[in-house]
């Protein structure tokens, strides 16, 4: 089975889509692949679709969910006698998992480019790092799940991801920015900033891309509106690291890379 959760939920068995219309369905499939080969609870479940009103008939109505699950794996499985729906969608002692085949889950396959390319940056390995941070990130189509209702415990999923996503720019950024490549990432970062007028990480990323590049002065218009959006928004000043990178752009001190720096 093909699935995708980065971006709108898809899930294919042959060419065949065994995703249902239906929002309780799309949930719990959307539970099961982001926890694909590991079991999910039936209260987990329960607590997914219900929250904390479950009905009295809960037990009995996720049953139900489970067999339309089913029937369209059967579907999408038919001219397979060796394979069964019960096979892919298993029913275990406390719940239910759905096993795929390693590399079918496209956030599965995130995680493990991310892992890899966070490896290469430690190791100092900056190309690979990058390479791979990247392709993480292509895998993304939109927002994680886009199109299934969440309930409390996908949130939580989706947060995750999307945290790690964020990370993974940073670090994708951070890999190019050793390499050389100040000038190549301005306009991505000067994108970055605007959606995000409150990212010091960012900010910090693109002062110095632009001071490297020579653009010192719009370093420090950089910073002075992320200092304005703080001020304004949270009544806060930027952090001390980033303050310090900003007195050594005014000074036109040369700038070392952000981690020594200290700006994480």
């Amino acid at each position: 089975m093909d699935i995708k959760v980065l971006g709108p939920l898809t899930a294919h068995e042959h060419g065949v889509s065994v995703v249902p219309s239906a929002a309780k369905p799309r949930q719990i499939l959307a539970l099961l692949a982001l926890q694909a080969d590991h079991v999910v609870t039936v209260p987990t479940l329960m607590t997914e679709i219900w929250g904390e009103r479950i009905p009295r008939s809960a037990s009995t109505t996720l049953q139900t969910y489970i067999l339309q699950l089913r029937r369209k794996i059967t579907a999408a499985l038919a001219g397979q006698p060796a394979r069964d729906a019960k096979d892919v969608l298993v029913t275990q002692f406390g719940g239910y998992l759905l096993r795929v085949q390693p590399g079918t889950v496209d956030a599965q396959e995130f995680e493990q480019l991310v892992a890899g390319g966070r490896a290469a940056f430690d190791a100092a390995d900056y190309h690979t790092a990058s390479r791979l941070l990247s392709r993480s990130l292509a895998l993304w189509q939109g927002p994680a799940l886009v199109d299934v209702r969440a309930g409390s415990i996908l949130e939580l999923e989706v947060l995750r991801l999307e945290e790690n996503r964020m990370a993974a720019l940073e670090r994708r950024i951070d890999a190019d920015l050793r390499l050389g490549r100040h000038g190549e990432v301005v306009p991505e970062l000067s994108v970055l900033t605007a959606r995000h007028p409150m990212h010091e990480r960012f900010c910090a990323q693109l002062m110095l891309a632009l001071h490297r590049s020579g653009g010192s002065w719009r370093a420090l218009e950089a910073y002075q509106r992320l200092r304005g959006a703080l001020v304004t928004e949270l009544g806060l000043e930027p952090s001390p690291s980033l303050q310090q990178l900003h007195q050594a752009v005014l000074s036109g001190d040369m700038v070392p890379d952000l981690q020594t720096a200290g700006v994480d």
